[in-house]
């Protein structure tokens, strides 16, 4: 059984909560494919409060609940909630609680996902809080590579892009140590990886290297994990200019490489079309794991 009430950050959860929901989500893979149906959920409804663009994460979630037979309710952009009226958010989630048995937000704020959390009573899932956290992202990461490798044990995985503010992979990092990955933080200096957060893997003893050059790497590792660029974080967009591009994986950066590729999508130019059909892309069946993962999360917290 899952303990935690709510899905705030990836740091709530032990290895064995992660364990679980991998479990639980590889027996939800034929829900949702379609193979199979499932009433588990029926009767139960979803509130989504999506403050932030969302294609993925929020399909997905939507995906998962109806995949289980529960229904959704909400709102995915902030112009057709009340806050255009000057509703504030705690106002709004004690509203959405009201008609739903769990809520899944995403919000610009970081910390704002926890505070929702501590405002009702229904199970809080966090989509993505600004540049903090993105627990259940990181959650269909992790089941991507056991999917892929049977296993996370011992592998070394190379993260690339804009580690500054990507909340993907400050979660995806903090998990991977759980599992003693050897880690490769690849990024412009400007965009390294938070003094605070390498402190924090520090204690889990597991091997890190940071450098700018992914050719340094590429040759030793079992997945490479690509970022974009966030323009939206960047509070200079004259830095942003000067540092996009700074990367693009494209088929003859992989030639010869025995690795996947994963994204967390949605991509800009980091990584070329033409690497879509090679057999090291995963990151569109990463998509599709989301469905699974999220099945297993919503089955888990709902009561």
């Amino acid at each position: 059984m899952l303990k935690l009430k709510d899905i705030i950050s990836i740091r709530d959860l032990e290895k064995k909560d992660i364990k679980l929901i991998l479990k639980v989500a590889r027996k939800m893979e034929s829900i949702a494919r379609g193979e199979k149906t499932s009433n588990v959920l029926e009767g139960k409804v979803l509130g989504m409060m999506f403050y932030e663009p969302s294609t993925r994460t929020r399909l997905s979630f939507e995906a998962a609940m109806k995949r289980l037979g529960g229904k959704v309710i909400g709102f995915s952009e902030v112009r057709t909630s009340s806050t255009m009226k000057g509703e504030n958010l705690a106002d709004t989630a004690r509203t959405v609680a009201q008609y739903s048995d769990a809520i899944v937000i995403r919000h610009e704020l970081e910390g704002s996902a926890r505070y929702v959390a501590d405002l009702v009573e229904v199970p809080v899932i966090n989509a993505g809080d600004g540049a903090g956290q993105h627990p259940t992202q990181t959650l269909l990461d992790l089941y991507t590579i056991k999917r892929t490798f049977g296993k996370i044990n011992g592998l070394h995985v190379a993260i690339l892009g804009d580690l500054k503010y990507g909340r993907t992979v400050h979660s995806l990092a903090h998990a991977l140590a759980m599992f003693n990955v050897k880690m490769s933080f690849v990024s412009p200096p400007e965009l390294k990886m938070p003094e605070d957060i390498i402190e924090d893997l520090k204690n889990f003893e597991v091997e890190i290297n940071e450098t700018s050059n992914l050719n340094e790497v590429i040759d030793d590792i079992d997945v490479l994990y690509v970022t974009r660029i966030q323009k939206e974080r960047f509070p200079d967009p004259q830095e942003y200019s000067r540092i996009k591009g700074a990367y693009n994986i494209d088929a003859k950066t992989l030639e010869g490489k025995d690795l996947i590729v994963m994204h967390p999508l949605p991509r800009v130019d980091e990584i070329s079309y033409e690497v879509d059909n090679l057999p090291c892309a995963k990151y569109f069946k990463q998509a599709f794991y989301g469905v699974p993962v999220r099945m297993a999360i919503l089955k888990l917290l709902i009561k």
